[in-house]
C-alpha cells in the first residue's frame, strides 16, 4: 500500500460531512498519471443522494481527464477495515480491471482485488466496448 495514498485518504476523511451516520470515510485513488485523487463521504438527509468517498475520488479523477488507475486506499474513522459498497465496486469496475488492488485499512490493512470484491462485475467489455 502506498503511504501517500493512505495519508490522502485519512486527510480526506477529516472533511466528511456525515451528520446522520457519523461514519466518516476517506478514499484515495492513484491515477495512471501519478496524481492522487481523494474523496470523502457526503451525506444528505434523504440518504439516497449520499455520495461515497470512493465515488467522489473517481469523479474527481474522471473530471480531470484520468481514466486509468493504479490502486485505491479506503479508511474509516471506526478503523474497521471498511470495503467499498457494491455501487462503488461497480463504479470502479467501469475503469479498472479485476486485478485492480484495493487496500482497506483497519487494525490491519487487507488487500483485495476488485475481482474478489466484485466477481463477474459489468465492465465496458460487457457492452462490447
Amino acid at each position: 500500500m502506498d503511504e501517500d495514498l493512505h495519508a490522502a485518504a485519512r486527510d480526506a476523511m477529516q472533511n466528511a460531512y456525515v451528520p446522520y451516520s457519523e461514519y466518516p470515510v476517506g478514499a484515495a485513488l492513484r491515477g495512471a498519471d501519478g496524481n492522487v485523487y481523494a474523496g470523502t463521504n457526503i451525506e444528505f438527509a434523504n440518504y439516497s443522494n449520499t455520495l461515497h468517498a470512493e465515488g467522489v475520488a473517481v469523479a474527481k479523477a474522471v473530471s480531470a481527464g484520468v481514466r486509468e488507475f493504479e490502486e485505491l486506499v479506503v479508511v474509516s474513522a471506526a478503523g474497521d477495515g471498511v470495503t467499498p459498497c457494491g455501487r462503488c465496486r461497480q463504479t470502479l469496475r467501469e475503469f479498472c480491471d479485476e486485478d485492480f488492488p484495493v487496500f482497506c485499512v483497519g487494525e490491519e490493512t487487507t488487500e483485495y482485488t476488485l475481482g474478489e470484491l466484485l466477481p463477474d462485475g459489468m465492465g465496458p467489455e460487457t457492452l462490447g466496448k
